[in-house]
């Protein structure tokens, strides 16, 4: 059996040359390394918002029989909080592929909207929050 060297030779380095090939994504390294940190940040803020969701449906078991209010806004932030962590999880999915695409093509607009909107609605789960912690401190 013989092998012909030249042939292995010519294979090799077309394996090599296809793995050392720029890609699209390699002329921004340091933009999509950003992109994915920033991912993982919302990805961070989304699990610690489903877990503050599930702390306030907690604080409806402790809370005393009689304050319906209680009850009702712990209600409130636990499902809202859980809700919006997720709407967080899924939309920083889809910002970073937006992202990684407007990177790639040099045409990346930031996501003003996206900020304004979990800028609301974490205001409005932390207003909830502190009626929840001052009428859990009257009672």
């Amino acid at each position: 059996m013989e092998y012909n060297n030249d042939n292995n030779n010519t294979e090799l380095m077309e394996m090599t040359d296809r793995r050392t090939e720029k890609t699209t994504d390699s002329k921004y390294i340091q933009q999509h390394l950003a992109n994915e940190r920033t991912f993982l940040a919302w990805i961070r803020t989304g699990i610690a918002m489903i877990g503050l969701g599930f702390l306030a449906a907690g604080v409806v078991f402790k809370a005393a029989p009689y304050s319906l209010l209680s009850h009702t806004i712990a209600f409130i932030v636990g499902i809202g909080s859980v809700l919006l962590g997720c709407f967080i999880i899924m939309f920083a999915t889809r910002d970073y592929f937006t992202k990684q695409e407007g990177i790639n093509t040099e045409t990346f607009r930031s996501p003003k909207k996206m900020i304004f909107f979990f800028f609301a609605t974490l205001t409005f789960v932390n207003v909830f929050l502190l009626i929840l912690v001052v009428l859990l401190l009257l009672f």
